[in-house]
């Protein structure tokens, strides 16, 4: 079984032992749950997510404190994330109880800029390849509107 690894490190690096795409700059998709993990510290979260390509990965994610801290500097926490083929997810024990085959995987991409899903209400930022599309007297769940081929 080959698991691939994915993780915002403190210095901000991202590794990935498997062909798990990060982009280079602008963060990740909101949609995640590495971003999750921090509502519920110390919890593990799991997800279906889905690139724009198609592949599928199970994620894992959790926060972490590192050790120390003192008063007015606390401990710093920080969120981990795990992941493999969703076709390896069955091995693992934080997939038991989820019914793989039945799950709708999460639709994210690799960051607000180059994700090019129209419908997103997570969306942070326009994508840098679109056309702004502007219509003051319409209303969307997705806080840009953008020119599609």
């Amino acid at each position: 079984m080959r698991l691939c690894r994915y993780a915002r490190q403190a210095d901000g690096q991202r590794g990935s032992a498997g062909r798990f795409p990060f982009s280079r700059f602008g963060g990740t998709c909101p949609l995640w749950n590495i971003h999750a993990a921090f509502e519920t510290p110390e919890r593990v979260q799991t997800q279906v997510i889905r690139m724009p390509e198609g592949a599928s990965y199970f994620s894992i994610a959790r926060t972490v404190t590192r050790a120390g801290g003192t008063h007015g500097a606390p401990a710093q926490r920080l969120a981990i994330g795990l992941g493999c083929d969703v076709a390896y997810a069955p091995r693992l024990v934080y997939a038991d109880g989820i019914d793989l085959d039945r799950i709708r995987p999460v639709d994210i991409g690799l960051n607000c800029y180059l994700c090019e899903r129209p419908d997103c209400s997570a969306r942070a930022h326009a994508p840098i390849n679109r056309r702004l599309r502007v219509n003051e007297r319409e209303r969307s769940l997705a806080i840009f509107s953008f020119e599609e081929d």
